[in-house]
């Protein structure tokens, strides 16, 4: 059993480090916090989002959604389109922040978030993307025995979501430093852009790759 679950661990954690929408949005908010605090609120929220996604995701993966999506894919699809469309919003508001904090001597947060508004970003980002979904479908699926107790499956999930809270919860702290602050705070115009400019180029290829498995 600690065989196999250090090999989804591993697994995961290759993925989990490799930087993606998740990566930008908390460097994002950590870095832009004006708060004196150690680490900003709006990015742990973010990550209690995001890590609620994972948790709701790997769970689904347990129940079979993949089998569920490969006898609708129709479903998939459809949320694929709406995870598109909702990071092509994200990327709006960065960049838009991106061309205000050029407009202005004053110090302008990447995203001013409500901690609700900070949770939901996260949380949204991470449940619209049904890849998550079909990774640990396909992780747990090669990796679990031929007939896993309930123990190791609730152990299972327990541990990708306990993998995915330390990584950006760390990441979080990371950007949080003064030093970061301060580095985001002289290229905040440049850096917000080119945030939206890549968070932008994600959603739209969700939707080409989305676009192209209709024509197949």
């Amino acid at each position: 059993m600690l065989s196999i679950l250090f090999s989804i661990w591993l697994v995961h954690t290759a993925v989990l480090i490799s930087p993606g929408v998740n990566f930008i949005l908390l460097s994002q908010l950590a870095a832009s916090d004006n708060s004196m605090s150690n680490i900003s609120r709006s990015a742990v929220l973010a990550v209690a989002g995001i890590c609620t996604g994972t948790l709701v995701w790997a769970a689904s993966a347990v129940l079979g959604v993949h089998a569920l999506f490969q006898l609708f894919p129709s479903l998939r699809l459809a949320l694929q389109i709406t995870g598109g469309i909702y990071l092509l919003y994200v990327a709006s508001k960065l960049w838009r922040s991106g061309a205000a904090a050029q407009s202005t001597d004053v110090l302008v947060p990447a995203l001013t978030l409500s901690p609700w508004a900070a949770f939901r970003l996260g949380f949204l980002t991470n449940i619209t993307n049904p890849k998550p979904a079909l990774f640990f479908s396909s992780v747990f699926a090669a990796s679990f025995p031929a007939v896993p107790s309930a123990l190791f499956q609730i152990t299972a999930v327990a541990m990708v979501v306990a993998n995915a809270l330390a990584w950006h919860f760390f990441l979080a702290y990371m950007f949080s430093r003064p030093s970061i602050r301060a580095a985001y705070a002289r290229s905040r115009g440049g850096v917000n852009r080119a945030a939206g400019a890549i968070v932008g180029a994600l959603g739209l290829s969700l939707l080409v790759n989305t676009y192209r498995e209709t024509r197949i």
